[in-house]
């Protein structure tokens, strides 16, 4: 029990470390793409090709002067970036990041915690984190923070509908909503693997997933709560330091477990084409299933940055159509074909 225990605090340590670096070398790819997509550079000065940059931006957001506005509601106002850094942390826990070690004779599942409604989990911790973005904008006093922070509310309000539908029909054909279930339904057969990855049983549940997980993390064309062209930065307008630096942060936490969710519900998790016709132990194809699944999630993530510096901004109104108008009707079809098919199969 107490190796079990130790364990999984080392494995919660690993993704939590594995986890805040992601995001800081996120910072830094970004800004990498978008130099190389306008012809540009990029960060170039701090280290070699500027691999340090993600430090440097660190220590001056921990440098920086702390201001607290004398108009703002101090309590709420410290609350809100410590909300949507802690809930974006908070959702990766349930997430298969590989399969399973033998240590020992020990089986070590490479996941904090397997429980089996994982997928309303996730969501009910993201749905939480609007909460930081609504209390810091309506704390600040500021009428572009409020702004923001109705924008955004309003937003994810409206694609978190969508986005529940789409996965009412992924659950009705898979039965589950644990994740390390939903992995292991996409491990195929030998030389097969791939034919059994979800997105091609449920392409259109994909689709709308996956721009939904834009509207979701706040990413262009979908940054409305933040535009700096209307509200000059939005719900963190008023934050300076590390305040500022934890909803930074959290957005491209959320980016990186979004990317993971999309990794293991459509594309196979830890699972890839000829796993099982390696000839390798266990504990090799595990550790190669888990290089996999990071593979895909910076596939995804470059995926995110490729849309930011290509698409422009949606206007509001066309945000709210998109949501109410396109994607529910799509995922309620979606939800009523996919009823169908099963019945049919039946």
């Amino acid at each position: 029990m107490m190796s079990f225990l130790l364990y999984k605090l080392i494995l919660v340590v690993i993704i939590f470390t594995i986890t805040l670096l992601v995001a800081a070398y996120s910072t830094y790819a970004e800004r990498k793409v978008a130099a190389f997509l306008q012809d540009r550079i990029g960060p170039d000065r701090a280290g070699p090709f500027g691999i340090l940059q993600p430090l440097a931006d660190g220590l001056k957001f921990i440098m920086k002067e702390e201001i607290i506005p004398n108009v703002s509601s101090r309590f709420l106002f410290v609350m809100g970036p410590s909300i949507a850094m802690m809930t974006a942390l908070m959702a990766g826990v349930v997430i298969p990041w590989g399969d399973s070690l033998m240590i020992n004779g020990n089986e070590y599942p490479l996941q904090i915690t397997d429980i089996n409604i994982g997928i309303l989990y996730t969501f009910g911790v993201v749905s939480i984190g609007v909460y930081g973005i609504m209390i810091g904008g309506w704390a600040s006093n500021n009428k572009f923070s409020l702004l923001g922070a109705i924008r955004a509310s309003a937003q994810m309000i409206s694609y978190e509908v969508a986005m529940g539908i789409s996965i009412i029909a992924f659950v009705m054909m898979t039965g589950t909503l644990s994740f390390r279930e939903i992995s292991s339904m996409q491990a195929g057969g030998v030389g097969s693997d791939w034919n059994f990855w979800f997105v091609f049983s449920q392409p259109v549940g994909f689709l709308i997933f996956l721009v939904c997980a834009f509207a979701e993390c706040n990413r262009t064309p979908f940054d409305l709560p933040e535009c700096e062209t209307e509200l000059v930065g939005g719900y963190h307008t008023e934050y300076s330091s590390m305040k500022l630096g934890f909803y930074l942060f959290a957005e491209y936490i959320n980016m990186f477990i979004s990317s993971a969710v999309i990794s293991t519900l459509y594309f196979g998790g830890y699972n890839f084409p000829f796993m099982n016709d390696l000839g390798l132990s266990q504990n090799a194809v595990t550790l190669l299933g888990t290089l996999a699944l990071f593979l895909k999630i910076a596939f995804f993530i470059f995926f995110f940055m490729w849309i930011r510096w290509t698409v422009p901004r949606f206007r509001y109104d066309q945000l709210m159509n998109l949501g109410w108008k396109g994607l529910i009707p799509l995922s309620i079809l979606n939800m009523a074909v996919t009823g169908l098919v099963i019945i049919l199969n039946d």
